[in-house]
Formats: C-alpha cells, sequence, structure tokens
C-alpha cells in the first residue's frame, strides 16, 4: 500500500462509494404509490465519495479507503476521484461485485427519498483497511460513516485512536450495532432525528439539559457533538460550553448531500487547524451552497479548489 506524507491539512475517510440514480418529481410517493418522473440522471454519489471530495474542495489533502465494483462504473469513479487530486491507492475492486448504488427522489421543493444498495461497498473487509493503515494513522483527522461494514469501521477507528489521530464520525445511516464506549470518537456528527435515537434525549431540550448530554456522551466515548438542523443552527456541545452557529438562508434546489458537504468540510477545515465554531460556520455555509445545484457532488472543472 502506498505511503503518503504526514501533512497539516491531510483528511483520510473511510466509505462508500454509490453511483447515484436520481428521480425528479413533483412530490415524494406515499407508500404503495407510483409518481410519474419529469427527469433521471446518473451521478457519482455515496457518503464516503462526497465527503472526500468536499474535503478536497476545501483544500485538505484526501485520501479514501472503500471498495468499488469491476464494472465500468468503478472504473469510472476512480478517474473521477483522481480528477478531484484524491488518493485512491486505499480503493479496493471487488470484481464480482457491482458498484454500489443508490436509488434516490427529489421533489419540487428539494426533499429526498433514498434507497441505497450497497453491493461493492459491503465487501470493505477489516483486513484491507488495516493494508491501508499508513493513511489513516498519517492523517490529521479519520472521517467515517456507517455506509460499509461496521467491522471496517471499528478497525478504522481503532488505528485511528492508538496513532492519537482525531475521529469525526456521521453515525449515518443509522440501524448498525455500534459498540459505544468501547473506541474514542472526538466528534459526532448528527442530525436530530439521529441524536434522539442515539441518546434517548430530546435535542429541543439540549440546552436545559446540558449535563445529562454530557453524561451521555462521555459514556459513549464522545467529546463533542455536533447537531445539525437544516436550516436552523447548528449546534455543539463539548465538556465545557455549548454553542450555536447560524445557517445561511437558500433556497434549496437539492439536498442530496448536503450533510456529507458538511461534514467533509468541517473535517478540513479542524485538519487546517481551526476552532470548533469557525470549522462549523465553514462547513454551514459550504452545505447550504451545495443545496443550490442537482446531485451531491460537484464537477472536478467547478470544484473551488484552494490548494
Amino acid at each position: 500500500m502506498a505511503r503518503r506524507s504526514s501533512k497539516s491539512a491531510s483528511v483520510t475517510v473511510v466509505g462508500s462509494l454509490n453511483v447515484d440514480l436520481i428521480a425528479s418529481v413533483s412530490q415524494l410517493p406515499a407508500p404503495g404509490e407510483t409518481v410519474a418522473s419529469s427527469q433521471l440522471r446518473k451521478l457519482f454519489g455515496g457518503k464516503g465519495a462526497n465527503q472526500a471530495i468536499a474535503a478536497a474542495c476545501h483544500g485538505a489533502e484526501v485520501s479514501i479507503i472503500g471498495c468499488l465494483g469491476g464494472d465500468p462504473d468503478g472504473a469510472a469513479y476512480l478517474a473521477r476521484m483522481k480528477a478531484f487530486g484524491i488518493d485512491t491507492s486505499g480503493v479496493a475492486t471487488d470484481r464480482k461485485s457491482l458498484t454500489g448504488t443508490a436509488l434516490i427522489g427529489v421533489s419540487a421543493t428539494g426533499e429526498n427519498l433514498i434507497m441505497v444498495a450497497a453491493e461493492a461497498n459491503s465487501k470493505l473487509s477489516a483486513n484491507w483497511v488495516r493494508r491501508c493503515r499508513e493513511q489513516i494513522t498519517s492523517a490529521s483527522a479519520l472521517l467515517l460513516q456507517w455506509e460499509v461494514p461496521m467491522t471496517a469501521v471499528l478497525v478504522s477507528i481503532q488505528l485511528a485512536n492508538n496513532a492519537s489521530v482525531p475521529v469525526i464520525m456521521n453515525p449515518s445511516p443509522l440501524g448498525q450495532a455500534f459498540p459505544w464506549g468501547s473506541v474514542k470518537v472526538e466528534y459526532l456528527i448528527v442530525n436530530e432525528g439521529e441524536a434522539h435515537s442515539i441518546f434517548r434525549l430530546s435535542p429541543e431540550l439540549l440546552a436545559q439539559q446540558t449535563n445529562r448530554w454530557r453524561s451521555a456522551m462521555k459514556k459513549r466515548g464522545i467529546s463533542t457533538l455536533i447537531i445539525t438542523r437544516g436550516s436552523d443552527s447548528t449546534l455543539a456541545l463539548d465538556a465545557e460550553r455549548l454553542i450555536e452557529v447560524a445557517v445561511p438562508r437558500v433556497t434549496p434546489l437539492d439536498t442530496v448531500g448536503a450533510g456529507d458537504c458538511f461534514a467533509g468540510t468541517f473535517t478540513a477545515s479542524l485538519a487546517e487547524g481551526n476552532d470548533l465554531e469557525t470549522s462549523i460556520a465553514v462547513a454551514n455555509r459550504a452545505a447550504a451552497k451545495s443545496t443550490l445545484k442537482p446531485g451531491a457532488q460537484p464537477e472536478p472543472r467547478k470544484a473551488n479548489r484552494r490548494r
């Protein structure tokens, strides 16, 4: 596995790479309902790749660890990531699998409904992650989500913990069992629904129940909790303070990938050495801007790279 030098703003992402099939509809279907689509687009997505590209667009040196299928979509994705300057030596190819695919419906108001077929993403193994350990231990920060097997997520965190590399985790989609408290997570990024599911506490009462939240965070090995709330301000709680950071007001065209844009930009900003509040503000702006265009990723030629 290729070695890479440690840089002041280096980010390693462990996560998924998907092809997105996006259907535009006037409104999202109810259960059992069929609606007509006015447009079908094939784009690149996956939470891991989305976050890696967001970090790269912010100017970080980025590596991604994941798995693609042995199909034309997989080959095209490798070329795309390289066009963003992302190190893909940690991306395995499973020639017996298709590249992961997300089926996405987007309404006229920008709301979305997503179904994901993991395919090659489900083949990312703990052994492969161990082979990529240098990319994790030499990074300024490790960013993860839950669209790959939990064994790969846990090994990644353990490697980072042992090397004192800060871990930023976006536990989405929820549903897999996670051994909270057995590993250290410096920053947990969740939305309100995820926060409630993990902590069994009401995010609306965060300001009134900070001690209860801090106790629950400590029990789960979490140093800082970040709760994104769509167009409402983002909240962050650590051992010392609760902060609230405003979100720019925009009229969204497509909210797909906005959370990933936040996570990737936030991690890149932290890797640069910025503080928590600054990094959240930068990520809020990037996420809001990302909703003004269709799809979860920019094009390489349009990426606002700062390096």
